[in-house]
């Protein structure tokens, strides 16, 4: 939860409107793809990864979101893209941000094995990670959330309680009665610890624009300045507001 701004401070941002967040998020590219954690650039900016099931949705989301069809690769085999997808954000080829398609987790057809070294992979970058300002958990709501995802949400518990911002997307929301859509968010509230909980839909567009500005606002902080005293002029050292990083 963020600090409340004392007498003494001031915000300097606010909350965008839909038409900003949603055109920051068009402007969505792809940055590269890493097998393991050590093939990640390191970053200064602000990383939000998305995770789930294999068949939670979670490349359709991205879609949805970015308003690209093919930005996040759908594979007609769920559990068989099994590689960390980084993707820049930000206009004029600036990048202000990135977001991180996760591999899909516990579909049944992959090799035991390889479901053991991505739990391994995952855990390490969810733990790791430096930049790392949110997590995404997509989940399909008639599913619940599932042992695998009680266990990566204990993984990310220490780094949530410490701050990192949590979002639990209940997808494919368009298949729920508005009956079942209330129910099946009371209970992942109780789960979610801390984290907050949205409907979604592709389909429908439900909960799109609501995202974008979430995500936006995670990625782009309020900065909070002193407020000046009568007669004082105050000014944020230049060091405080660095210049976004070019990414090819």
């Amino acid at each position: 939860m963020n600090p409340t701004p004392s007498a003494s401070e001031s915000t300097t941002a606010t909350v965008p409107t839909p038409v900003i967040a949603m055109g920051w998020m068009h402007t969505a590219r792809f940055l590269t793809t890493a097998p393991q954690l050590h093939f990640l650039p390191p970053l200064d900016v602000p990383e939000i990864a998305f995770v789930g099931r294999s068949n939670a949705g979670k490349s359709t989301c991205i879609n949805t979101l970015t308003q690209q069809k093919q930005l996040a690769f759908a594979s007609k085999k769920p559990g068989r893209t099994q590689h960390i997808n980084l993707f820049a954000l930000g206009k004029q080829n600036v990048t202000d941000a990135v977001l991180t398609d996760l591999p899909g987790y516990g579909y049944a057809a992959v090799p035991k094995q390889d479901k053991i070294r991505w739990q391994q992979v995952m855990a390490n970058y969810l733990v790791s990670r430096e930049n790392l300002t949110g997590i995404v958990l997509l989940c399909d709501p008639r599913l619940g959330l599932t042992e695998l995802d009680e266990i990566l949400l204990d993984v990310i518990r220490p780094r949530v309680a410490a701050g990192l911002k949590f979002l639990v997307l209940l997808t494919k929301s368009d298949k729920l009665t508005r009956v079942e859509a209330n129910k099946a968010l009371s209970i992942v509230r109780l789960q979610a610890g801390g984290g907050e909980v949205k409907l979604f839909s592709a389909l429908k567009k439900q909960g799109v624009d609501e995202v974008a500005q979430l995500l936006w606002q995670w990625a782009h902080p309020v900065v909070r300045t002193p407020k000046a005293e009568p007669g004082v002029t105050t000014a944020a050292p230049a060091s405080d507001n660095p210049a976004p990083l070019a990414l090819p």
